[in-house]
């Protein structure tokens, strides 16, 4: 059935229980929803319970750290005294952007009292300061970049844009980290001399989206004018991407939709038009779903396997970007659209049904990301 038609009994109670923010489900029936129609925001106490699961659970734990010594080994409550939790390092930051995300769009239907409690303990000049000292050791410049560091911004540009009163203390907690991901992403743009094209956490296109995005909600210039500068130079002249070679078995993130989803932020509608017919010569608008199917996953408790689900979810909201960067005559928005809500309802499946933590501890945030649309103009 149509995801849009998809209403059960379940969602249903469930929207009566938010009306009390405090009563909002933190068993896993929550995650037993059927899936939502677009206008139905009952999902949202669902994924804010997954980030406020994970984002101070130390454990399991998979590091990516850069060592000098045996004074460099230490448990990730030291290592990351800010962001140790939800398994690993960048799935912390965007679990907590996760939570100021739905504080921003939807304060009423969570847990606010609890949210906010949980962000005080994170955002604390003491926990700053430690993940400031481990990101300025030897070695640590290329920590989490691009993946980390671009979702790290994204987290401080949903605090500049938010109204909240504590949001403007959390940010100046984290501006000193920001400030220091800046200058070293700075360093390495002006030295990187190819796009990287995989699908997941080393991909350039994705990470460059975000960074474009804090730019300009930090009115950044220079920084903006930069990568928009690297974005044409890897970019522009790109034809033909070999769509049919996706995804390879463990991409969380396309290759060749995220390049799109790019470059509709660097170029007018007419521009990106054109050059979309040369990028995907293939697409018109008798296609339907047809053009880019879903993916599915085998293995829900193998964490590499379990990327597939966030490749739907992130190739949904890519794909409106996408919409949302062409004329709104252009003849392939049908086309676009279908394949929209084929990967939104593969992607709030995964999310919304039966996960290992392997899937509960990221998935959350790319649900929030497709479903608050966070990436479109104006959003």
């Amino acid at each position: 059935m149509h995801l849009r038609l998809l209403i059960s009994l379940q969602t249903l109670l469930l929207l009566v229980a938010c009306a009390d923010a405090a009563s909002a489900p933190t068993d896993d029936s929550a995650h037993e929803l059927s899936l939502l129609p677009n206008n139905d925001h009952s999902y949202v106490p669902v994924f804010a319970n997954l980030a406020l699961d994970c984002i101070h659970k130390e454990y399991s734990n998979k590091i990516a750290h850069f060592m000098s010594s045996d004074e460099d080994l230490k448990p990730p409550r030291e290592l990351y005294p800010a962001f140790y939790g939800c398994f690993d390092w960048h799935s912390s930051v965007h679990g907590h952007w996760l939570l100021v995300r739905l504080l921003n769009t939807h304060p009423n239907l969570i847990d606010r009292p609890t949210v906010i409690s949980k962000l005080n303990q994170s955002f604390t000049r003491h926990n700053i300061t430690g993940e400031l000292a481990n990101y300025q050791r030897p070695g640590m410049a290329s920590f989490e970049r691009p993946y980390g560091i671009a979702w790290l911004l994204q987290l401080s540009t949903e605090l500049r844009q938010s109204t909240l009163p504590e949001a403007k203390s959390w940010l100046t907690e984290l501006e000193p980290l920001e400030a220091l991901a800046v200058n070293n992403l700075t360093a390495w743009l002006t030295k990187l001399t190819h796009p990287i094209r995989t699908g997941e956490h080393s991909q350039t296109a994705f990470a460059f989206g975000l960074m474009l995005d804090w730019s300009r909600a930090a009115d950044n210039v220079a920084f903006e004018s930069l990568l928009t500068a690297r974005v044409i130079e890897f970019y522009l002249d790109d034809r033909d991407c070999p769509l049919a070679y996706e995804p390879s078995g463990q991409d969380f993130l396309s290759p060749c939709i995220a390049e799109a989803d790019l470059m509709r932020r660097v170029m007018t509608e007419a521009e990106f038009s054109a050059w979309l017919d040369t990028f995907f010569p293939e697409l018109d608008a008798n296609l339907g779903e047809a053009w880019l199917r879903p993916a599915t996953v085998t293995d829900k408790t193998d964490g590499k396997l379990a990327h597939l689900d966030g490749l739907n979810t992130s190739r949904a909201w890519m794909l409106e970007g996408i919409i949302a960067g062409l004329p709104s005559d252009d003849a392939r928005r049908s086309t676009l659209t279908a394949v929209v809500e084929a990967h939104r309802e593969a992607g709030l499946s995964a999310v919304l049904g039966d996960m290992h933590y392997m899937g509960s501890h990221w998935l959350g945030s790319f649900a929030t990301y497709l479903q608050t649309q966070r990436g479109l103009p104006d959003k």
